[in-house]
């Protein structure tokens, strides 16, 4: 099985903290439709040994988009590809560029998961942070989103902004769970280079939270999580029983992936010819269309993927997820972690940092706040040096928004925004 993502440039404003591929001139939405139409057929051939399990609207705001263009998108999807039946299609949303009709008409068209991007349900919070929602208009969003139909909701929360209380990230969350969703992203903010907020922290016009704040807060939303009933089942993503994102999930087991628009990423290994590539569009928006115009594919760059790479990259990702498959390891590349990483890995269970499972070695939710460290020591031991390989991995924001190279992964620790 493999998973889809489309990654939609548009937003009405970008907010301060956001270094993702976007736009605000919505004047071009139907050029990039053309394109990325045309985009999707380029890549066709990828259907003749795969059936494709999830669909994601990344972006950017995908909401933007009319159910009528959506429809469009979908409709090519399913001509070129093989879908499954029970596909899961995510869709981002912002609060105030949905109401109930648009959420009534997505989800009539097989959209089943929606996420939303909330980010605080305090005003001071959401001014900082540039959103144009209010706290009112994000919970009834979600509201509407339940009423009309959608069963699996996530939402998008930030914590450790500058000047933010531990009370009121627990207030935030403590709202988050009353309006019941399936699945809760929560990130602490990180300045990305670029940004408005990176040039407004190297102004100190504004001072990032300390880090033992944000390690407390995220202790804090562990424990309160677990308490309402929420799987821990990634560094920053909690999900109801049966809920975790399939989409965003696949991304950390090196399942194939096609991203289309500028700046997706895609991942894919092919067993015809035994390589493993990812290759990233440009990031863009009228070069993408351009390139696409004269019959050309927009890629950026590509690399190929040796097994010290693709082994480097399963333990990394698989600590910040689920686990370790210590049986994948040794029979896909030889590597008996369990005893060339003996000594690190009986520190992590004497400090009940980690456990093993039957063949799975996973952190604990006191492991999460070492993640780091912990990644850096088993690749040691390993005789792998993980910060070479930072620059070679990327990964689909599932959020998607465009891309994420490891750093992010490290601090956001999940795909949705």
């Amino acid at each position: 099985m493999a998973g889809l993502y489309l990654h939609i440039p548009f937003c009405e404003h970008k907010c301060i903290y956001c270094d993702f591929y976007s736009v605000e001139n919505l004047r071009k939405v139907d050029a990039f439709l053309i394109a990325l139409d045309r985009e999707i057929s380029m890549y066709s051939e990828y259907a003749v040994t795969e059936h494709f399990e999830t669909i994601f609207f990344g972006g950017g705001t995908p909401s933007l988009l009319s159910p009528r263009q959506m429809e469009k998108i979908l409709n090519r999807l399913h001509s070129k590809f093989a879908i499954d039946s029970d596909v899961e299609i995510t869709a981002e949303a912002n609060p105030g560029t949905v109401d109930a009709q648009k959420l009534k008409d997505y989800r009539a068209l097989g959209i089943n998961r929606l996420s939303i991007g909330i980010q605080s349900f305090d005003e001071d919070d959401l001014l900082f942070l540039t959103r144009i929602h209010s706290s009112q208009q994000a919970k009834e969003c979600v509201r509407t989103a339940h009423r009309v139909g959608f069963e699996n909701v996530n939402l998008d929360l930030i914590f450790a902004l500058p000047n933010q209380s531990i009370e009121k990230w627990q207030s935030n969350l403590r709202q988050a769970v009353d309006l019941e969703p399936q699945h809760i992203s929560a990130y602490s903010l990180i300045v990305e280079r670029g940004t408005p907020l990176a040039r407004m922290v190297a102004a100190k016009q504004i001072s990032p939270v300390p880090v033992e704040q944000d390690a407390l807060m995220y202790e804090w939303t562990m424990e309160f999580l677990a308490a309402a009933g929420y799987e821990h089942y990634e560094v920053s993503n909690f999900a109801r029983p049966g809920y975790r994102s399939r989409h965003n999930s696949n991304y950390w087991n090196h399942t194939n992936y096609l991203g289309f628009g500028p700046s997706a990423h895609s991942f894919w290994a092919s067993l015809n010819t035994g390589t493993t590539r990812r290759w990233w569009n440009i990031a863009n928006l009228s070069t993408y269309v351009e390139r696409i115009s004269h019959g050309i594919k927009p890629v950026a760059g590509e690399e190929m993927l040796n097994d010290d790479q693709l082994l480097e990259e399963a333990v990394m990702l698989g600590l910040r997820s689920s686990g370790i498959d210590c049986q994948h390891l040794q029979d896909r590349f030889n590597a008996e972690i369990l005893r060339d990483a003996h000594v690190v890995i009986r520190e992590l269970f004497n400090g009940e940092l980690a456990v093993v499972n039957g063949v799975t070695l996973r952190l604990t939710d006191r492991g999460y706040l070492f993640c780091d460290q912990i990644c850096e020591r088993i690749l040691a031991d390993l005789g792998r040096k993980p910060k070479e390989m930072v620059s070679s991995l990327h990964v689909q924001s599932g959020s998607g928004s465009g891309v994420a190279l490891v750093e992010r992964i490290v601090h956001h620790g999940g795909l949705e925004k």
